[in-house]
């Protein structure tokens, strides 16, 4: 079923005289088979930017009210409710985690005319063809795991096995990493884990002579199975697994694999220190969520920020919205926020968000350690 949610500010916001919401559509996995926990991050972000955004005056006078769909990880359930949200009268789409959803929604809203400011996705072909209609906050696929890749090598690691599932998003991860590592003396192995159990997974680590295992898989399951099979197999006692997807980041994670879920570093998009915003809204943000909050709930409200801006200068046309990209320059949580033309990036894109390889300290699973920033 699909939810509505208003997020008018519990303070009084000066209306124009038909009182209407300045509506913003967005796209959230908050079912399964979508990652959940992330969804319900990225809501959290939306959420808070729209509170306040309206406790500051709302936008041209106007409340903000946040017009939620459930993608559910489905790309043609997003494409639907991009369409449903057109109709609707939303200035502005916001918002998707999951990479391939976003390119399907990106496409539609591009089609429809109707601004779309991705939150998370990092898929680098997010449109087909060029376009103004989108922009991106977090940094291109390729940007963040080359990034990934010369943490592996400044490791010593120089061959790689990756344990994929069949997507857009994982086969495009493999092909960076392959790519990357070829040019250092590196190479990357695949193995199918659309016809492998992972007992197989270690046999063909051990045949392959791996020192590192990346996990392009879902989670719960496969991911799951896999790294409960490689902690209990003493041959690979020294390899290191690593997720650059950010499986890890999520209390889900932790919960189903307590100490086997350490010490497997992965992508996050935080600085080394949050300013005096990102540490405010750090604190709004744990209080929402009853816990740390992870990136993704600072994209969220980041996203808001960026099209408040958007909104108050451009107003509510959507061709205005889609050719004012160029001349956002927001103070973000994470830093300032403009965005840019990025060659072989076809939407606008910030380039670029700050970039971490973290894991969780293996003394410690409920605290990360940074391993490498980019």
């Amino acid at each position: 079923m699909s939810a509505m949610v208003d997020t008018q500010a519990s303070q009084p916001v000066r209306q124009r005289p038909d009182g209407s919401a300045v509506r913003i559509g967005a796209l959230v996995p908050l079912t399964r088979p979508g990652w959940v926990e992330a969804g319900q991050h990225l809501l959290a972000g939306l959420e808070l930017g729209v509170r306040d955004v309206n406790e500051s005056g709302g936008v041209l006078g106007r409340p903000v009210e946040l017009v939620v769909r459930d993608t559910a990880a489905d790309p043609r359930r997003a494409v639907a409710a991009v369409a449903e949200l057109a109709g609707l009268g939303v200035a502005a789409l916001a918002g998707e985690y999951h990479s391939v959803v976003a390119r399907a929604a990106a496409a539609k809203a591009d089609a429809l005319g109707l601004p779309f400011l991705c939150s998370s996705a990092v898929l680098d072909a997010l449109t087909e063809q060029p376009t103004d209609r989108v922009a991106r906050l977090a940094p291109a696929q390729s940007h963040g795991w080359r990034i990934y890749g010369d943490f592996l090598l400044g490791a010593g690691h120089r061959r790689i096995a990756v344990a994929a599932q069949p997507s857009v998003y994982w086969e495009s991860g493999a092909r960076i990493l392959r790519d990357h590592l070829a040019r250092r003396g590196g190479t990357v192995v695949e193995l199918d884990m659309g016809a492998l159990a992972a007992p197989a997974v270690c046999d063909a680590l051990v045949d392959h002579g791996a020192t590192a295992l990346l996990l392009l898989t879902g989670l719960p399951e496969p991911a799951v199975s896999i790294v409960r099979a490689v902690r209990g197999d003493k041959r690979l006692g020294d390899i290191l697994m690593g997720a650059p997807a950010g499986q890890p980041e999520l209390a889900e994670w932790a919960a189903r694999l307590g100490e086997d879920g350490a010490g497997i570093p992965f992508l996050r998009y935080l600085p080394e220190r949050l300013g005096p915003l990102g540490a405010r809204v750090e604190t709004a943000l744990h209080e929402r969520l009853g816990r740390a909050p992870s990136f993704v709930a600072f994209e969220g409200y980041d996203t808001v920020a960026v099209l408040a801006d958007v909104l108050r200068t451009g107003g509510v046309d959507r061709e205005r919205i889609a050719a004012s990209w160029a001349g956002v320059a927001v103070e973000g949580t994470r830093g300032p926020i403009r965005f840019s033309r990025t060659p072989g990036i076809s939407v606008w894109q910030w380039a670029w968000a700050p970039v971490q390889v973290v894991d969780r300290d293996p003394a410690a699973p409920d605290r990360f350690r940074v391993l490498r920033t980019g």
